[in-house]
């Protein structure tokens, strides 16, 4: 698995995940259970992660999709 993105705001991932699934795209959004500890304050970053093989595409996907706080490598 590859990070791609990492931001603190849901509605990025929301959007970037949406993206992906729409182009074929399996992710995973990593640390959304991080809430818990941190009592919803938005403090820690949540990650989107693809498979090694799809890395590429999906940067690229989200990039001409004009999405921020991409993770390059």
């Amino acid at each position: 698995m590859k990070e791609i993105l990492r931001t603190t705001d849901p509605t990025i991932i929301a959007f970037g995940s949406a993206l992906l699934r729409a182009e074929g795209i399996d992710c995973f959004v990593m640390d959304v259970h991080m809430s818990v500890l941190e009592g919803g304050i938005g403090l820690f970053p949540r990650r989107l992660s693809v498979r090694d093989k799809d890395a590429f595409r999906a940067r690229a996907i989200l990039r001409d999709n004009e999405v921020e706080d991409l993770v390059e490598e």
